[in-house]
């Protein structure tokens, strides 16, 4: 599995021969250029996570990829763009996929709660190689070998973070969702996580816009 971290939650991840590109927002920047994709995945519907300003030249340049999103940005994307709910599975070509999850974390009670599809990817050996788990804490049943982990959010602390990074021990966890802390910030924040990893997991940054074995 190779991954390439685009900013915040946007994310390609290449697995058995497939591309697939994750959440390409407002705050994602370099993935303007990509063709060849096989797949478009969207986890919830906030700009962060989907710049609607972009995402019609980017499905353009890709007119081979499947496109999928949870139901309510399916519902406000339209088109082709097809709902992925809990429990559904699909494949992108060799690549299993599993919507999980449902809804976004809580931001404040009196914030109304939105859809979030979370994303396993894998095979039938392992249906969670990769995931992504958009603006959620939701721990699969599955064993999860690398995670997209949110770094830092409205909703979020690090304490929950920490607690979620335990809970699935992944072999690799990778932040995800920086975007929102400064540069010289990330530090207080990623040395918790590599200290606090559970045994077994590895806490991994990513370079900007280089694709990486992992």
């Amino acid at each position: 599995m190779r991954l390439t971290h685009f900013g915040h939650s946007c994310v390609l991840v290449e697995l058995n021969g497939s591309t697939i590109l994750f959440d390409p927002g407002t705050f994602s920047h370099g993935f303007e250029g990509i063709t060849g994709l096989d797949a478009i995945m969207i986890t919830h519907q906030h700009p962060d996570h989907a710049d609607q300003s972009r995402l019609p030249k980017l499905v353009a340049a890709n007119p081979g990829a499947a496109l999928y999103s949870d139901p309510q940005t399916a519902d406000q994307l339209g088109g082709d763009w097809k709902a992925v709910r809990p429990g559904q599975q699909f494949h992108i070509g060799d690549v299993q996929v599993t919507g999980t999850g449902g809804m976004h974390a809580v931001i404040h009670p009196d914030i109304p709660l939105i859809d979030n599809t979370a994303y396993l990817l894998g095979d039938t050996d392992n249906p969670a190689r990769f995931m992504h788990p958009g603006d959620s804490l939701f721990v699969p049943d599955e064993k999860v070998d690398v995670l997209a982990l949110p770094a830092a959010a409205p909703w979020l602390k690090i304490s929950e973070a920490i607690d979620f990074l335990r809970a699935v021990a992944p072999r690799v966890a990778v932040p995800i969702h920086q975007a929102i802390i400064a540069d010289d910030a990330t530090g207080l924040f990623y040395g918790r996580y590599s200290e606090m990893a559970p045994e077994g997991s590895e806490f991994r940054t990513l370079p900007s816009e280089t694709s990486v074995e992992v």
